[in-house]
């Protein structure tokens, strides 16, 4: 039902620092801006930045996690590490580093399989939740499938394929990571209007948008269905 994460929208105090930030340390080129907001390209999702005004905000403390080429990992390592204190973590026989932003989300870079750009896409998002048999229950309605619960940590992994999700209630996770609150995700899915039925009665809010629908989760993340 879910094809692609067209958008991850993060809410920053300041544009301009945060704009540099993502500028000079992830060599992110502009997609878009406007007052307000300025998306950058990171692969096939858009890394939004946006100050503080109108709903939907964008996430706070989010951990996030982009992709790059396995053979790429190294150079970002050594890129990164003068700057920061990095973190480093395997799953199977992949790497991730770990370091913040200026605004305390969590970034996450990890090995793919994918070529092409340095940063290929966003493929992880951690959202907060107050309950997390119900954030199951909604996330797996659009037809995402669990792959993996924590042993000793509340949280359950999704995934729609491209990306996945993981819902973790309120806890500190790998690089003291937070899940993040009043998240703002674009979701390219085949039928939007399908995908919003299929949750209409857990969500919040179904509303139509311009791009399609817009859906508030029970826990306030906000997903519009492209």
């Amino acid at each position: 039902m879910l094809t692609s994460l067209a958008w991850l929208a993060l809410e920053v105090k300041y544009l301009d620092p945060a704009r540099e930030f993502y500028e000079t340390h992830l060599d992110l080129p502009v997609a878009r801006e406007r007052e307000g907001e300025v998306a950058f390209a990171a692969g096939d999702t858009d890394l939004v930045l946006r100050a503080p005004g109108p709903v939907p905000r964008g996430g706070l403390h989010v951990h996030y996690a982009m992709s790059t080429p396995a053979d790429r990992y190294d150079d970002w390592w050594k890129r990164l590490e003068g700057d920061f204190d990095l973190d480093e973590h395997t799953f199977g026989s992949a790497r991730s580093l770990y370091f913040y932003d200026c605004e305390g989300n969590c970034v996450e870079i990890g090995q793919s399989d994918d070529g092409g750009a340095d940063i290929t896409g966003v493929f992880e998002v951690v959202l907060e939740v107050e309950d997390l048999a119900r954030a199951e229950r909604f996330y797996s309605a659009l037809g995402m499938d669990v792959v993996d619960r924590g042993e000793g940590r509340k949280r359950v992994r999704l995934t729609a394929g491209p990306f996945d999700f993981e819902l973790w209630e309120p806890h500190l996770g790998l690089a003291d990571a937070r899940g993040g609150v009043h998240v703002d995700l674009g979701i390219e899915t085949e039928d939007p209007t399908g995908a919003a039925d299929a949750v209409r009665g857990q969500a919040l809010a179904a509303t139509p948008v311009e791009e399609g629908m817009r859906v508030r989760d029970p826990d306030g993340h906000y997903l519009t269905f492209l």
